[in-house]
């Protein structure tokens, strides 16, 4: 079995140290980088798995490093997880938007970065949701093929916009997304949705969810999940 490289990108060194042990007693293969000019070098002659990456390093930025692993072809798929010193919600939500799957604040628990990056490793090696078919949760069933949504095994009516912002969410469970990713991830369907207008639709699908209205988790200046 092939061995998972997951590449650390940190200048705090304690910090470097802490994330590095628990991903190496995790099984995973580590390797360091102390500045974003070393993150970019050595993703391109590793080819990690994941990055871990943080947002305030000397010489460029996480933001810049991130963007020049979007813009490669060799490396756009790659998963990477940023980590913000301040949680402040403009940093999230750029990183996000410049293209991050997930995101951890400083301070942050182990448990919780090892169970994303967990998450992002099963997505990238197959282990995701089909974008086809049918999408099951406790006392939810999102079928695709049909555009249907049971809750509690009973039917209910969404719009062509709630039902796409559902299936889209649904399709990452955990991960964090922006209202403009949102607009993204249902553009092409011709659906009349814009950013300003996520919110007015999440809590028209709130409401017909009901009893299950909890799986639409809002992240407090960022947007919006799916949490099991």
């Amino acid at each position: 079995m092939t061995e998972t490289t997951i590449l650390v990108v940190e200048d705090e060194e304690d910090i470097q140290e802490l994330i590095v042990f628990n991903m190496k007693k995790e099984g995973y293969k580590v390797e360091r980088a102390d500045s974003g000019s070393d993150a970019i070098r050595m993703a391109r002659e590793i080819h990690p798995d994941l990055m871990i990456l943080d947002l305030m390093l000397p010489g460029l930025s996480g933001l810049e490093v991130c963007q020049q692993i979007r813009d490669n072809k060799e490396m756009a798929d790659m998963p990477i997880i940023m980590v913000t010193a301040k949680g402040e919600e403009s940093d999230i939500v750029a990183g996000l938007e410049m293209g991050a799957d997930d995101y951890v604040t400083k301070p942050f628990s182990v448990k919780i970065l090892l169970t994303r990056v967990k998450a992002l490793l099963r997505r990238k090696n197959g282990g995701s949701l089909e974008e086809e078919g049918i999408l099951r949760f406790p006392d939810l069933e999102i079928n695709v093929g049909k555009h249907e949504t049971l809750v509690c095994g009973q039917q209910i009516k969404l719009t062509h916009s709630e039902f796409a912002i559902l299936h889209a969410l649904a399709l990452r469970p955990g991960w964090v997304f922006t209202r403009t990713q949102i607009v993204n991830a249902i553009r092409g369907d011709d659906y009349a949705v814009t950013d300003r207008s996520i919110d007015f639709q999440i809590v028209g699908l709130r409401k017909k969810l009901d009893t299950v209205s909890h799986y639409i988790e809002t992240v407090r200046g960022v947007g919006y999940r799916f949490y099991e």
